[in-house]
């Protein structure tokens, strides 16, 4: 079988995982923007503290996420040809770097006042960068197929509608 579409390398029966994964790390570093907010609006540390845990389980998402991503990208040929794939893995490292800063300044300065204004000015920079990637993975995916099954598994599903 001749494979058309550029294919996922880490995956499981069939399903790429690197897809599966992503919206972890997203999901905790936009919500940790969102705890900043909410403890700058109403002022209870809690939020600040939340902001913390939702950094550190984003980058604990984002380290998996970037073992499966890293997978595709190295086991697929017409994966790194794709100038979308590079600025994704560039846009998604940056993210990572920004949010290691970002916890280590809190942890330095202390929970609530590593929100000002370094943490929320990271975190809103964070967020946006992830807007940008997660596009650019759309795109990959519904506009260059990277993933997409293209075996026979696939025609046969396709005739059966």
């Amino acid at each position: 079988m001749t494979e058309i579409n550029p294919h996922s390398t880490a995956k499981i029966g069939g399903h790429p995982l690197h897809p599966m994964i992503v919206p972890f790390p997203i999901a905790f570093f936009v919500g940790a923007l969102g705890t900043d907010i909410l403890y700058l609006a109403i002022g209870r540390p809690g939020f600040a503290e939340a902001s913390i845990w939702l950094i550190g389980a984003g980058l604990a998402g984002a380290a998996l996420a970037a073992v499966l991503g890293l997978t595709d990208f190295l086991g697929d040929r017409m994966v790194r040809g794709m100038r979308q794939a590079w600025l994704h893995m560039a846009l998604n490292v940056t993210v990572v770097v920004l949010e290691i800063v970002n916890i280590a300044f809190r942890a330095g300065r202390g929970v609530e006042a590593g929100i000002m204004p370094i943490g929320l000015i990271l975190s809103i920079v964070a967020a946006v960068l992830l807007v940008g990637s997660g596009w650019l993975g759309g795109e990959m995916v519904y506009r260059r197929h990277v993933g997409v099954s293209d075996g026979a598994e696939a025609r046969v599903r396709v005739r059966e509608r």
